[in-house]
């Protein structure tokens, strides 16, 4: 990336002013000739005539009071014929207290500099740093190359050594408005580019044993002009692009490598006009200052990178992609990450479908924000998603959920919400483990917060937990959300879920009690108004909007075990299909309901039962109280059983078998 050009901002009267790095630091910079101070209105359109100023107003970079350019009919006072840098003598012997006050700048400016750069996080931060840093007040240009790929830790990088421009960054030419580019011409006798930035080598591939490799491998930066830097900046730059070095012995340049913590990761070339007062041995301490600086910020900067992504993508996997297509129910969810914290945190939902047409969801929230509870987040849910494949009881899958906690340690605490929803009977069952209650909000416009037993917390051990059944009508929209949602630093929990319950029965007045609010702008709706910015906690919400299944839809008999129960079930199937216009699907459910019940009655010791659900899908079930699951097997020619559900395979839309709680279910779909 290439950063826009600099202006070189310049100080009324002559002195500089300040420029505030980190920790609100003056930056230190050169004192200049008022005859080279440009008027304020010059300045002003410099600014708006191209690139980017920056003063001590917009919190950014270091400046400097150097003009730009000196003009050649300026009356210099005081005797100085250039502007004035921080390694600048005042004459040819200097005293001993202006060599303090050149070497306290030097340190200030140091300090400034390195703080600056510290302060970054990621890595265009960190370059960035360095660029303003340096330019203008210890460089007119400077190019920063970085490896490509970096290397992370302890990774040992592998092929060949390649560095990539990662940002330049300049101060403006005079010569930009009238394109005569003096600047660039001396510097980087090339084209300049239209934004007037530095030109440089996009890539270079370190030569093994090359110029390049050697200066690289040393530790201190050279001036342009040395043997080494020669042979070394033209395979860098580019043959194209190699500025002429020869004069005031070529130290208007600096070749610093960016070594890290194990090994190079880049170098960073300081470039000066020909105006300008050259490096002096001392800046080589100062380049050395900011590339050590910038290199160990471009490794934590790498490393921070680094785990960011793996919390990203723990946090991904341990959240549904998806939520599940249930029937009679429309489900949405948020997943909102601290915005203090870390990127993981121990919020989750779940939405998991139950036999019988049923879906449980689940919301829960591990104390804590770190990998650890996010590897026990998800090891609780995975337990609960077991669980609930077993069709458990919801008291069950807490008592279940609590003694996982306890093996997993004595602090390991979370909150957990489980409700099962049935489209059938039109009910949720809610049993709760110390966690914020869940609102349900009607088709009329109320919201309310369902009464529910708070219960202990999981990980408490040796508490019991209760559960409710309550109504579900068709339409009404039940929300399950983490305590990140309604409680702040300026507010507790319950103003949070007034203010929550608040906010839903106003979005459902403004669709009209005719009509639910959309599911998914409800929840952009509640996290706009209750989860700001500067909240410290995670979010997590699901959100499910009943459907239900009508009565008229529904088909269910028993079914004793005894062979005449098959022809009974294939005649029940065939009366349900044609009253519901099915009659397409007749021939079909016919053979594969008796293949099921045949199955069923075979090893069954309780009657069994068949029933036909009819929502945008064809659903059939038969369960018996056998818990073992049947599988697909392939029949030999020979034998004479054991294509069922082969068949069922085959001509069904889906299927598949699930344990009940004294039993099993076996059911298969088809389109509607």
């Amino acid at each position: 990336m290439t950063e826009q050009p600099t202006p070189h901002p310049q100080a009324p009267g002559g002195l500089l002013h300040a420029a505030h790095g980190a920790a609100g630091q003056p930056l230190p910079a050169p004192q200049v000739p008022a005859a080279h101070a440009a008027p304020a209105g010059q300045e002003r359109e410099r600014a708006e005539g191209g690139g980017h100023a920056r003063d001590s107003r917009d919190g950014g970079a270091p400046t400097a009071a150097e003009p730009v350019r000196p003009r050649a009919d300026a009356a210099p006072a005081g005797g100085t014929s250039a502007p004035r840098a921080f390694n600048e003598e005042t004459s040819a012997h200097p005293s001993e207290q202006e060599r303090e006050r050149a070497e306290g700048e030097r340190l200030r400016f140091v300090g400034a500099a390195t703080r600056r750069i510290a302060r970054g996080i990621d890595l265009d931060e960190i370059v960035m740093g360095l660029c303003r840093a340096s330019v203008p007040v210890f460089a007119d240009a400077i190019l920063v190359y970085l490896r490509d790929p970096l290397p992370v830790g302890d990774e040992r990088p592998t092929g060949p050594l390649v560095l990539r421009l990662r940002r330049t960054d300049r101060i403006p030419d005079p010569g930009m408005l009238t394109g005569q580019y003096t600047l660039s011409g001396a510097l980087l006798p090339a084209t300049p580019l239209p934004d007037g930035s530095v030109r440089g080598a996009q890539t270079c591939e370190v030569e093994p044993g090359g110029a390049l490799a050697e200066v690289l491998r040393g530790v201190r930066p050279l001036f342009g002009g040395s043997k080494a830097a020669r042979a070394a900046l033209p395979e860098l730059l580019g043959a194209d692009a190699v500025p002429p070095l020869a004069g005031v012995d070529g130290r208007r340049a600096i070749l610093a490598p960016l070594r890290g913590r194990r090994r190079v990761i880049g170098a960073a070339v300081f470039l000066r006009a020909p105006e300008r007062v050259p490096f002096a041995p001392d800046d080589l301490l100062v380049a050395a200052q900011l590339a050590t600086h910038s290199a160990l910020g471009v490794d934590k900067a790498v490393l921070y990178g680094r785990e960011a992504y793996i919390a990203d993508e723990l946090q991904r996997m341990m959240l549904p992609e998806t939520l599940p297509n249930a029937t009679g129910v429309r489900l949405a969810s948020r997943y909102l990450p601290a915005a203090e914290t870390a990127r993981v945190g121990g919020d989750w939902y779940d939405a998991i479908p139950l036999p019988g047409s049923r879906v449980a969801l689940v919301v829960g929230d591990v104390m804590g924000h770190s990998m650890t509870s996010a590897a026990i987040m998800g090891q609780l849910r995975t337990t609960a998603q077991t669980l609930a494949g077993l069709d458990l009881p919801p008291t069950e899958v807490l008592h279940h959920l609590d003694e996982q906690a306890q093996r997993l340690g004595s602090d390991r605490m979370a909150t957990c919400v489980y409700v099962v929803y049935d489209p059938v009977s039109h009910r949720i069952t809610v049993a709760n483990a110390g966690h914020p209650p869940p609102l349900l909000l009607h088709m009329d416009g109320r919201a309310e917060v369902l009464d529910v037993p708070p219960g202990a917390p999981i990980g408490v051990g040796g508490v019991d937990f209760e559960a409710v059944e309550l109504d579900a009508p068709s339409g009404a929209t039940l929300l399950l959300y983490t305590d990140g949602l309604v409680e702040s630093r300026l507010r507790d929990v319950w103003t949070g879920i007034e203010q929550l319950t608040e906010k839903l029965a106003e979005t459902a007045r403004l669709t009209g009690a005719d009509h639910a609010p959309p599911l998914e702008a409800l929840c952009d709706s509640v996290l706009d108004v209750l989860g700001p910015s500067d909240r410290d906690d995670d979010i997590a919400l699901l959100a499910a909007r009943f459907e239900g299944i009508a009565p008229q839809d529904v088909a269910f008999w028993f079914l004793d075990a005894e062979p005449r129960a098959v022809s009974r079930a294939r005649r029940l199937a065939r009366e349900a299909l044609e009253r519901w216009g099915l009659e397409r699907h007749i021939d079909t459910v016919q053979l594969l309901v008796s293949e099921v019940v045949t199955n069923a009655i075979r090893y069954a010791t309780r009657p069994v039962t068949l029933r036909l659900l009819r929502t945008d899908v064809l659903r059939v079930e038969v369960g018996d109280d056998v818990p073992q699951l049947p599988r697909v097997r392939n029949a030999r020619t020979t034998d004479e059983g054991g294509r069922g559900l082969y068949l069922v395979k085959r001509l069904a839309r889906r299927w598949d078998a699930t344990r009940l709680g004294n039993g099993k279910v076996v059911w298969f779909e088809l389109d509607a």
